[in-house]
């Protein structure tokens, strides 16, 4: 069984995407914040890293240059939603220069999340951006 694990503030959007991962079948373990993401990759190194941008503590892209820098080979999918709100360069383009390997800007259809895990698991690179969505902001 894949693992996942998802590093968000968001309490909310953790958990749908634990829920949505859990329903495909996937392992998943949680961090809320990018210094308790790292611990826990530390402990147990997920397949997939999903990492939100803006959080407390220490944030996503912080969190992406330690994570690629102790685990060069870890596949990091970058997830924001604040770039846009913020009027500020796109912390999903600074994520992709620093190691992640795909990203989302929230809110994005759980069907394309699914597809972006899917595709790093088979070691497909590329990135995904996405459209409008109710389901996750």
């Amino acid at each position: 069984m894949s693992s996942v694990l998802i590093v968000d503030d968001d309490d909310q959007i953790r958990r749908l995407l634990r829920s949505t991962l859990e329903q495909a079948g996937y392992q998943v373990n949680e961090g809320r914040s990018g210094r308790e993401g790292l611990l826990r990759y530390r402990s147990a190194p997920a397949d997939v890293v999903v990492m939100d941008i803006l959080m407390p503590d220490k944030d996503g892209l912080e969190a992406i240059i330690e994570l690629r820098r102790e685990s060069p080979d870890a596949k990091v999918i970058a997830i924001t939603g604040g770039s846009a709100k913020m009027n500020v360069p796109d912390f999903l383009d600074v994520a992709k220069v620093l190691g992640a390997r795909r990203t989302l800007h929230k809110p994005f259809p759980m069907a394309e999340f699914l597809a972006a895990i899917e595709a790093e698991l088979r070691g497909e690179g590329g990135s995904g951006s996405s459209g409008p969505s109710v389901q996750a902001t």
